[in-house]
């Protein structure tokens, strides 16, 4: 049986319908030829019991008339039926050359003794193959018998084979036809599958033909190759603009590394650079190192895209906003960060979370003045937390705003201050992960105000007791 199921999977979809259309055809036709053979031999069998009948009464109403041992019984015309007559005593008559019946049954027998008046006896299932039809006469018993015959049942059964046989070649023809017309668009769907791996040419959609079933298939595989073109097309751009930032820090650190290698093998490093000098020549290769870093970190996380090992999990989004905001002290202790949060549930990837908390609060403060915190505010509105990072800075341009959350995009104010221009990137990125959404407005401070919305959770706490 293990082995059957492995030849039937390692076969074609074209064949598998084949040998199904043939499998049931035969089947249909092998239940019709079973119904018709047995609908034949009923009525075929009613037909010459009814004949036996008429034929014994009418040799039963002679021998009432003559007597049964001197009813006249002609001779055997060689064919056709058998006749006997029982006589009172046992005896038996036949008529001349009439092959000889079976012995008289036991049941016939009684009938000849008054027991019944008639009985019809089959010798299908013995050897002798008569039926044999015995009704009281004149003291006695009269039997009219017939061979039984089933050369009509066999010719029936001969013809319904060859039917069968015609009828199971033209279904495997007709299932070939019809699986080669139906698979024909999952041909050339394939056909167009296996040219667009061979050509990496995801340009070119699938032409949307058939119906059903097959028109969904190739619309939804027409979709899949747009998304992996947007994908492409989102690496190349990643790449053009990731190659772009990096070679400005990459030269400036290159310049500042020759600088220093040169002097230092004409032995003029001291005399060449002062203390001061060279301590602010190592000040800014140091900055040029970390914001090689952040960029390489940002530049990394954001190819990523959605792709986390990070799982969804219910949490307090409370707790992540403190926590970005003491990451962020840390890191730049002289920018204050004002919390204004309350308890709001959400369900989603808390290090993402709080990586894009974090570069909204590194934004803010790259703006605030030092005696100006950046206000952090999180409000449970129901339906949405609502996240919004205030600064009191000189605000963002009318003209940045629509490309304030693009990849490297950097207002004119904002190239002398350090950054990549990913940070607000990230955010934007994480939030749509999290079906949310960022905007960004003018502060009542006159600074920027960034705002996030998630999703909240109302969770059902279960009462006392």
């Amino acid at each position: 049986m293990s082995r059957l199921t492995r030849w039937w999977r390692r076969r074609s979809l074209r064949t598998r319908l084949t040998v199904i259309a043939a499998t049931a055809i035969a089947a249909s036709v092998f239940l019709a030829f079973q119904v018709a053979s047995e609908l034949l031999d009923g009525e075929l069998r009613a037909s010459a019991e009814d004949q036996l009948r008429a034929d014994s009464r009418l040799l039963a109403a002679n021998a009432e008339r003559a007597g049964l041992a001197q009813v006249e019984l002609p001779p055997y015309p060689g064919s056709g039926r058998l006749v006997r007559v029982v006589l009172p005593d046992g005896s038996i008559r036949t008529p001349v050359g009439q092959p000889a019946l079976p012995p008289v049954s036991e049941h016939a027998a009684r009938v000849a003794q008054g027991a019944s008046a008639d009985l019809m006896e089959s010798g299908d299932s013995d050897d002798d193959g008569y039926l044999v039809y015995t009704v009281r006469a004149g003291g006695g018993a009269v039997q009219v018998a017939r061979a039984a015959d089933d050369s009509p049942i066999n010719t029936f059964g001969l013809g319904m084979l060859l039917i069968g046989l015609l009828c199971v070649v033209c279904g495997a023809l007709v299932g070939r036809a019809v699986a080669r017309t139906g698979l024909a668009p999952i041909d050339r769907l394939t056909a167009a599958a296996v040219r667009v791996a061979h050509t990496r040419d995801l340009d070119a959609d699938i032409p949307d033909e058939g119906g059903g079933e097959i028109r969904q298939l190739i619309r939804s595989i027409n979709d899949m190759l747009a998304a992996l073109r947007d994908s492409r097309q989102a690496q190349r751009l990643l790449a053009e603009d990731a190659a772009h930032e990096l070679k400005t820090p990459l030269t400036s650190l290159r310049l500042n590394i020759e600088l220093l290698i040169r002097l230092d093998r004409r032995g003029t490093l001291d005399s060449a650079l002062p203390s001061e000098s060279r301590t602010r020549l190592l000040n800014d290769l140091g900055a040029q190192v970390a914001e090689l870093s952040t960029l390489a970190a940002e530049l990394t996380d954001l190819a990523r895209g959605d792709v986390s090992d990070e799982s969804a999990e219910l949490l307090d989004l409370a707790d992540v906003v403190a926590s970005a905001a003491a990451q962020a002290g840390s890191r730049a202790p002289d920018v204050e960060v004002a919390l204004d949060v309350t308890s709001v549930w959400v369900s989603g990837r808390p290090a993402a979370l709080q990586r894009a908390v974090l570069n909204l609060i590194d934004n803010a403060g790259k703006w605030s003045p030092v005696d100006q915190p950046v206000q952090v505010r999180l409000r449970d509105l129901g339906a949405s937390a609502v996240l919004e990072v205030d600064d009191a800075g000189p605000g963002i341009d009318t003209a940045d705003v629509p490309r304030v959350f693009d990849r490297f995009y950097r207002a004119d104010s904002a190239r002398a201050l350090p950054g990549s221009g990913l940070g607000l990137s990230i955010v934007q990125r994480v939030v749509d992960a999290h079906g949310g959404r960022a905007t960004v407005a003018r502060s009542a401070r006159g600074g920027a105000l960034l705002r996030v919305e998630l999703p909240a959770v109302s969770l059902v706490w279960p009462s006392g007791p």
